[in-house]
């Protein structure tokens, strides 16, 4: 397949910046604007087009359509990129499901929180059975921040490595030779179990968020996490969660990236030995200029938790790895917030894979 035109779906920071990123590398891009999730594009739609502002240079670059018709967003598009939030999946699966051809390759472009599974579970309960060429990503592919109504992004990375995994499974090679035309970032993943654990957002944001709830509540919004809401005392925090998610990786048979490694190899972080993990954090030039959360309802306690920590708690449970500090991060967010994240927070069972009590049996499942 060669790949000629991108489909956008999702108005944020990574859609907006993956429009003018892609295009401006030659494709074709058009976007899809829906009322809940993308409806702040219609100065980008007037205009035409948004300025890219990198680190080293700035250009712009063409839209070829943006529209709210989601069979002509995405009519002979390839790749149909859904750069979307974690709890956005099951809205752009009943948009798309019906609609999608089984040729075209659905790319999830974000933090991974099992979307394959997610997506392909809302169209069967909508009585759609196609065989869906889907895929997600472990992270976003891009460290940016999008202006929607200036017509503008700011890229600060491009991420240099990503994992990628397919459902099922088997789809890998064809969808990544496909994908490694628009991003030279990707390898392949063993399965979406991996690229779930090679999340590295549940680790790094809520633990440190929630020990900084007073500073967040009282900042008014002025609030860093990287800078400083990690710190030599939440770091410890940070990395028992990474002993334990990596524990649950080997548990299925296959090593995950820490975060020291993985932010290293994503362009996050530059490696100096001479500065802890905490050292590199504070320092990055990227990380740096991302500020929040700006309020303890933000998706980096919520959704990290609930479609994230949840999730390892669940499988550490059927795979016999003990997960006390993530279990207790859960525990601290559902008293802090007044939920009970363990009820609506994403499991094995509630993405439909039931009756597993091993490593076999959760591989078989995708």
């Amino acid at each position: 397949m060669k790949v000629e035109k991108v489909a956008i779906l999702g108005g944020g920071n990574g859609g907006i910046t993956a429009a003018a990123d892609l295009s401006s590398r030659g494709f074709e891009v058009t976007m899809f604007q829906s009322d809940k999730f993308c409806k702040d594009l219609d100065v980008i739609k007037e205009k035409g087009e948004i300025l890219l502002q990198t680190l080293d240079n700035e250009r712009t670059a063409k839209v070829h359509l943006v529209t709210d018709d989601i069979k002509q967003a995405i009519l002979g598009a390839q790749i149909i990129m859904l750069a979307i939030p974690g709890m956005a999946v099951e809205y752009f699966a009943e948009l798309l499901a019906p609609v999608v051809n089984e040729n075209q390759i659905i790319y999830i472009n974000s933090a991974a929180a099992m979307g394959c599974i997610r997506f392909a579970n809302k169209a069967k309960a909508m009585g759609i059975n196609k065989k869906f060429k889907i895929c997600e990503s472990n992270s976003l592919t891009y460290g940016c921040r999008a202006f929607a109504d200036e017509c503008r992004v700011e890229m600060s990375l491009q991420v240099k490595k990503l994992f990628l995994g397919s459902y099922p499974a088997s789809d890998i090679d064809e969808i990544m030779e496909a994908l490694l035309q628009i991003y030279d970032c990707f390898v392949p993943a063993a399965n979406i179990w991996q690229v779930t654990l090679e999340n590295g957002n549940p680790e790094v944001h809520p633990g440190p968020a929630l020990l900084n709830a007073g500073r967040i509540d009282y900042s008014n919004g002025e609030f860093w996490l990287y800078k400083e809401g990690i710190t030599k005392h939440t770091i410890n925090v940070l990395e028992a969660v990474e002993r334990e998610r990596k524990a649950l990786g080997r548990a299925l048979g296959f090593e995950v990236e820490g975060a020291r490694e993985s932010r290293i190899n994503r362009g996050y972080l530059v490696e100096d030995k001479n500065k802890t993990l905490q050292e590199l954090f504070n320092t990055s030039e990227v990380f740096g200029s991302i500020k929040g959360p700006t309020s303890v309802e933000n998706r980096y306690i919520t959704e990290d938790i609930s479609t994230g920590l949840v999730l390892w708690s669940s499988l550490g449970k059927i795979l016999n790895v003990p997960t006390p500090n993530i279990d207790a991060i859960i525990v601290l967010g559902s008293t802090l917030l007044q939920k009970d994240f363990y009820k609506e927070g994403l499991t094995v069972e509630k993405l439909g894979i039931t009756d597993v009590h091993n490593k076999q049996d959760l591989i078989y499942a995708v």
